[in-house]
């Protein structure tokens, strides 16, 4: 689609207009490797990969049992490579609602080589539908859910952190991924405040310019 930028080293691959994200750009870069843009931030690969891999890792380390996993906000699949590597027993179910989104990741990303249940579905109607059903507990439960760089409301609410802990495992761990730059260290910070109302315990972690808050039952 375009010509490599000598000066940046970034190549833009392809684009698209989605009804969702707005203007999505696979972008491939000499520093960063190739990575799915969407409002001027990076949604999968890159550095959205760095920064969950430490966290992932760091909880692997803790040796939690994670028979299955889902992720609110699969993008690109950048969580989903990570699990698969770290628990390759794991089963793996990703919700997004944008299905451009899924399918850059399958075409750039490598998602398609990795075995999980896909569901292009809005997070919190997935979440309630699973409450209701009670169809299983999750063991990790990873939420990265902006458009943007704007989380919408409903994913900030009470409601919805009480969604989550119904579907998390006694033993089992969710991680928020929050930006945590000028302005958003504010909002992160209150989200953490109502995290700490609704799970027992609540870690701080922060890799690059984000905040991971790494909460238990």
């Amino acid at each position: 689609m375009g010509k490599l930028n000598i000066i940046t080293g970034i190549y833009v691959a392809e684009q698209w207009n989605s009804p969702i994200n707005g203007k999505v750009s696979v972008v491939k870069s000499i520093a960063f490797g190739t990575y799915i843009q969407a409002g001027n931030l990076t949604q999968s690969g890159g550095v959205v990969y760095e920064i969950w891999k430490k966290a992932l890792r760091k909880i692997y380390k803790s040796q939690i049992t994670n028979h299955h996993s889902l992720i609110l906000g699969l993008g690109g699949g950048s969580v989903a490579k990570i699990i698969d590597k770290l628990w390759p027993e794991a089963k793996i179910t990703g919700v997004d609602i944008d299905p451009i989104m899924v399918e850059l990741g399958k075409k750039y990303l490598g998602l398609d080589k990795i075995k999980l249940d896909v569901v292009i579905d809005d997070a919190e109607k997935y979440l309630i539908h699973n409450t209701k059903y009670k169809i299983h507990a999750f063991d990790l439960i990873c939420v990265d859910l902006y458009v943007g760089d704007e989380s919408p409301k409903k994913f900030e609410s009470d409601a919805f952190l009480k969604l989550i802990h119904r579907l998390l495992s006694v033993d089992g761990v969710v991680v928020f991924n929050r930006l945590y730059y000028g302005e958003k260290r504010k909002q992160t910070m209150l989200f953490g405040e109502k995290a700490k109302k609704c799970f027992s315990k609540v870690e701080y972690f922060f890799p690059e310019a984000n905040l991971m808050l790494i909460c238990t039952l």
